[in-house]
């Protein structure tokens, strides 16, 4: 397999349209009392495209980035952008870390360095890891699959053969939203290969046997049934449309940066551990950079796809199947909808449970440092 390194390296044009657009935005007439209720509070909106036009300094994002070992690599027909940071230590263990919807390989930049280098964030050398850390297709620079069919259970067949051609024939796998369900399928379908996964989300589709042969539905599931069920009819219309008519939203979100901003600034204002205010759990700048990899790469369209594609094969296990590696489960306290551990148990080989206290969705972004000291203890038996 041949690997081309790579830079980030967006042209002089392409920002002067950004802010070309942003300073354009024709904007609704709000109503009292809307706030976040409704979708993204307008008046947070207006201060964020201001500092995306005026302050932001997409250069020195780009930078940061480039300071990154990326590259990119042909695994059969699809092109993959991704970073490789060597661990520093005396056995590093090759993890690959995988990312979600709305986020993009940015999420793991503060976690990279805790992860490969411990030692030099107050760590043990020996907890050191080689981070393998891809774009799924589809998202920032890894191009768009040219065909349907390119779901979770695909991209594990790609993870797989990208760490093979890094000579990494065991390794160990890690993410959440998205990336929880590529590395569940990893696992699944790759045993021999997969020293053990660690997730901070349960994939959404994840569905155990159940029925009149299996343990019945304990009071703590069925309260995690319940949630999920209310969570789905207040705040899952997203998914819904990503699942079933993605195409239509993803044109207007592809032609105004204000109304991509608006769709994805929603979720991470929902989703992370911030009270009510966004900028106690993700820095604006990282915020922004995150969006502005979506406006520059035009990738928002094909990162809706795996939603479709996931409803076609979503993760769901017969009876006797499951997952043989080790798992380890993170379970930050402003996450979506978790399951208790009994109800990951019924297919999932657990052996680390943790609660933490505090971080949510978005935990690389939002608390890199309790993600990479959970995702250390769960691998150090494994090595």
């Amino acid at each position: 397999m041949q690997f081309q390194p790579f830079k980030i390296a967006i042209p002089d044009d392409a920002i002067t349209d950004l802010h070309d657009r942003l300073r354009r935005t024709r904007w609704l007439q709000g109503i009292e009392g809307q706030s976040w209720s409704e979708g993204t509070d307008l008046g947070f909106l207006q201060s964020l495209l201001a500092h995306w036009t005026e302050g932001f300094d997409w250069r020195a994002q780009e930078a940061q980035l480039n300071q990154l070992p990326q590259f990119l690599a042909q695994v059969g027909e699809q092109t993959l952008h991704f970073v490789h940071q060597p661990g520093t230590g005396p056995a590093p263990l090759p993890l690959i870390l995988t990312h979600g919807w709305p986020g993009s390989f940015v999420e793991m930049q503060r976690l990279i360095p805790l992860l490969a280098d411990p030692a030099s964030h107050g760590g043990d050398a020996a907890d050191a890891f080689h981070v393998v850390v891809p774009s799924l297709p589809g998202f920032a620079f890894s191009p768009a699959p040219k065909h349907k069919g390119v779901g979770p259970y695909e991209v594990a067949g790609l993870w797989a053969a990208l760490m093979a051609g890094l000579g990494y024939e065991r390794f160990g796998a890690q993410g959440g939203d998205l990336g929880a369900g590529v590395s569940t399928w990893l696992a699944r379908r790759f045993p021999e290969q997969i020293t053990g996964i660690h997730l901070n989300y349960v994939p959404g589709s994840y569905r155990p046997p159940l029925g009149a042969d299996q343990p019945p539905i304990c009071g703590e599931e069925q309260a995690f049934l319940d949630r999920g069920a209310a969570f789905a009819d207040a705040e899952g219309a997203y998914a819904k449309i990503h699942g079933t008519k993605p195409q239509s939203l993803a044109i207007g979100l592809n032609d105004s940066p204000a109304g991509l901003a608006a769709w994805i600034v929603e979720k991470f204002q929902a989703w992370t551990d911030c009270s009510g205010d966004l900028q106690h759990a993700v820095a604006l700048d990282a915020l922004l950079t995150n969006i502005s990899v979506y406006w520059f790469t035009g990738s928002i369209g094909s990162s809706l796809r795996p939603y479709v594609e996931g409803r076609a094969r979503p993760l769901a296990f017969a009876a006797g199947e499951r997952v043989q590696a080790p798992t380890g489960v993170a379970l930050f306290p402003a996450e979506l909808p978790m399951p208790p551990r009994s109800w990951v148990e019924r297919c999932f080989n657990v052996q680390r449970w943790t609660t933490m206290p505090k971080g949510g969705h978005f935990a690389a972004m939002e608390q890199p440092l309790l993600l990479a000291e959970d995702i250390r203890a769960f691998f150090r038996p494994l090595r």
